[in-house]
């Protein structure tokens, strides 16, 4: 009789969600062998089971930004275990994907607790990826250091230079580091890296979301100061190439760019400094210099450009 209701209850969550068995079976399949990647010894091939773009535990983040979050779980928790509590999955079917939610019990560091979580799941070429990764929005420990707000700001890579300011205007010190995408080959007309060329700028502010720079492998951060009177530094990203190199010029508290790209075309123009082509001229007022192509000769163009 009890294995009859339990079948019973079966048909009721997934028959009426329309799923077919052998749907809910290889989905059932993909989340527990997802679960059972989790260790410090598999976590590095996580990425795979991923969209390029993932909602993630509330934000977007891209495949590369996840898998290097699951790579600071476990080096900072290398004994991180993660299960699926009574092997209870609740699957339902949504427009194109399938929704599943379960009760992940963790365990690190001495500690076990048990979360509500869920995955949203869809099918892209023949194969389950991951759309979205969260928990409950009732849970109220999501400081706790397993989830992703804890490290959102770690210093990613002990090698890269941190730029030091006051970048989200509170009068107290903080820094700022990128973090660079894996080159896998590079030839004199093309780089081409692992998850794409992409690199991230990341705050020691908690209030502070990571700004990405698209098709930037090599980098150098400033600091600029406070340039719009807002009390917050702006912060500098030079990309550099083999033949130009570009400033970009952020609002540090929202991620917006206060001035077009600035590109140098180094080839012509060397040697010049952050000093030669940026400079902060007067109350929420800059000077700008680029290289223009001018009548078929590559020259200096300068600016003036009022921010709001």
């Amino acid at each position: 009789m009890k294995y009859f209701f339990s079948c019973l209850l079966v048909v009721l969550l997934f028959g009426c969600n329309e799923i077919d068995s052998k749907d809910e079976r290889a989905v059932r399949k993909f989340v527990e062998q997802w679960n059972e990647a989790h260790t410090q010894l598999t976590s590095a091939y996580l990425a795979r089971d991923y969209m390029d773009v993932v909602n993630y535990y509330g934000k977007q983040r891209s495949r590369v930004q996840v898998q290097q979050d699951k790579t600071l779980l476990f080096e900072q928790f290398p004994d991180y275990t993660q299960g699926i509590l009574n092997d209870e999955l609740i699957i339902t079917k949504e427009a194109g994907s399938y929704l599943v939610t379960f009760t992940k019990h963790v365990s690190y560091d001495g500690i076990e607790a048990d979360y509500e979580s869920f995955l949203s799941v869809t099918m892209k070429n023949g194969v389950f990826r991951i759309l979205r990764e969260g928990v409950a929005e009732s849970i109220k420990d999501l400081d706790a250091p397993i989830f992703p707000k804890a490290r959102e700001n770690i210093r990613i890579l002990a090698n890269t230079r941190q730029v030091f300011g006051d970048f989200d205007g509170d009068g107290l010190s903080d820094y700022a580091t990128v973090i660079s995408p894996n080159i896998v080959s590079s030839t004199n007309n093309e780089v081409k890296c692992k998850d794409g060329c992409n690199s991230v700028i990341v705050f020691s502010s908690t209030d502070l979301e990571n700004i990405t720079v698209e098709g930037a492998y090599q980098s150098q951060l400033e600091n600029l100061k406070d340039l719009n009177s807002d009390g917050a530094d702006e912060i500098g990203f030079w990309d550099i190439k083999p033949s130009s190199k570009t400033l970009y010029v952020f609002d540090a508290t929202n991620g917006a760019l206060l001035t077009e790209p600035i590109v140098i075309n180094t080839t012509v123009h060397k040697n010049l400094k952050l000093i030669d082509v940026f400079k902060k001229s007067g109350r929420n007022k800059i000077t700008v210099t680029r290289s223009a192509q001018v009548d078929g000769r590559w020259v200096l163009e300068t600016e003036v450009v009022m921010l709001d």
